[in-house]
């Protein structure tokens, strides 16, 4: 099979993925043989592929946006020819004092789909069928392939930020996940505040409807009830504090950070303001967000590559080039 390798991590730049032709997965017990039909490009890929989050070498194939079709299972749950989704959780040892209590996403020994476990940039991978997720027939393969977790852990973000049916919600940063959580705000009949760099991003929230879009660190007109960032600034956090109202919450969607700045408490904090951390999602958080999906007709815009383009679109990624999601078509 072609896949695009990982043997040492560097500035996507300089082409650090290698497409070549490698052996099919063999399946383990537990696990199934599927065949990548699409799988969508997300920030963490970049971190990992730089080395900001440091893979498991000597070669690992990247990607945990899946969408494919089961060719091979020891699990009767899923029959040959079943489209399904595979996100970036890909297990956990169901064992530990947070998988004990339903927290999983908090889990001591995860399985990481692209980073601690072969990835769908290729065209067959493995994934255990426990956390497979079937899609809605409505949802085609690359439209699919962002919500598996730009909107998976999007959706865990807004229950973390303890979002609220009506509420003033800011989304700092424009990228694939802002862009999929808006339309969920809508039909929660949110007021939606975007404040991100892009002078195109901003033109895009209004477009899908933002009630304000300004400049990154663009404190928006009116205090929000609640806020979400995601971009890997920490001073995007502080813009995000200094928005929100007294007994309001930020939620921090991004698995890596580079620091947060000095902020005065008095000023920015005091009023039971809270700030949290996303960290990961859950099955259940996965299963309720293809619902909400479903039901809204959520169908995020993509740009499609096929895999040996993969450094391309990386590139264009990390440069904030593109309209929409980047999407590998690892069978074009």
């Amino acid at each position: 099979m072609k896949a695009a390798i990982l043997t040492k991590p560097g500035p996507v730049d300089g082409n650090p993925l290698s497409v070549r032709d490698v052996p099919i997965p063999t399946v383990e017990t537990g696990y199934a043989l599927l065949k990548v039909l699409a799988c969508g490009i997300c920030r963490t890929d970049l971190h990992i592929i730089e080395g900001e989050l440091p893979p498991k070498l000597p070669c690992i194939i990247p990607g945990h946006e899946i969408v494919a079709e089961v060719v091979q299972s020891p699990d009767s749950t899923f029959r040959v020819g079943t489209r399904v989704g595979v996100s970036w959780i890909g297990g956990t040892d169901g064992t530990c004092r947070f998988c004990r209590l339903d927290r999983e996403n908090l889990c001591d020994h995860p399985v990481y789909t692209g980073y601690t476990h072969t990835g769908g940039y290729a065209e067959y991978t493995t994934a255990r069928t426990d956390f497979l997720y079937r899609l809605p027939d409505s949802l085609e393969d690359a439209v699919a392939a962002p919500l598996m977790c730009a909107g998976m852990i999007g959706y865990h973000s807004l229950r973390v930020a303890d979002v609220k049916r009506g509420q003033k919600v800011g989304l700092f940063g424009f990228g694939s996940c802002a862009q999929i959580l808006i339309h969920v705000l809508h039909a929660w009949d949110c007021k939606v505040y975007v404040s991100t760099r892009e002078e195109r991003h901003q033109k895009l929230a209004r477009q899908l409807g933002a009630v304000w879009a300004g400049q990154g660190d663009e404190v928006p007109p009116t205090p929000l009830d609640r806020a979400v960032t995601f971009a890997p600034a920490g001073s995007v956090v502080v813009t995000a504090l200094k928005s929100i109202d007294k007994g309001g919450i930020v939620a921090i969607n991004a698995i890596h950070l580079d620091h947060i700045p000095q902020f005065d408490y008095d000023s920015i904090f005091w009023g039971e303001r809270q700030l949290r951390s996303v960290t990961n999602m859950t099955r259940q958080d996965g299963h309720e967000f293809l619902k909400i999906a479903a039901a809204i007709d959520l169908r995020p815009e993509v740009d499609t590559y096929p895999l040996d383009h993969v450094n391309e679109a990386l590139c264009a990624q990390k440069a904030d080039q593109l309209n929409h999601t980047a999407v590998l078509l690892p069978q074009a």
